[in-house]
């Protein structure tokens, strides 16, 4: 089978770096950041996060080979700020998104186990607690 072990689509092998930066040369403002061992799941939402930001004038990823576990994400910005910059106010900005997201969803799954207490509705065959 050509598909690489499922052990190297995640951990970074001896002396390779989750992350490299490229500055462009030819356009202002502008990187390309290569994230190593991700796939679209982030690479999708940075690009979103990114184009939030009003000082990103450009955002895209791209994933060289399906096999591959990679992604290359461009980034443009107007000056304001670096395009590194931009990524890590992005991160910043996801990171407390998905937290909130959670929260309310661990809310209202307490909230749904409330209701249903008592009740043969609802959570049916679900035992013991869920871990979030």
């Amino acid at each position: 089978m050509n598909a690489p072990s499922r052990f190297e689509l995640f951990v970074l092998a001896d002396g390779e770096s989750k992350l490299t930066v490229d500055e462009d040369t030819k356009i202002p403002n502008a990187a390309t950041v290569t994230i190593n061992k991700e796939d679209h799941t982030l690479a999708n939402m940075l690009r979103s996060q990114l184009l939030l930001l009003p000082y990103v004038i450009f955002s895209g990823y791209r994933v060289p080979h399906p096999l591959e576990p990679r992604v290359v994400l461009k980034i443009q910005t107007d000056g304001s700020f670096t395009p590194i910059q931009a990524v890590q106010q992005a991160c910043d900005d996801l990171i407390r998104t998905l937290a909130s997201m959670k929260n309310q969803f661990q809310n209202e799954v307490l909230k749904a186990r409330a209701r249903d207490d008592g009740n043969d509705g609802g959570m049916e065959g679900m035992e013991g607690g869920m871990a979030f």
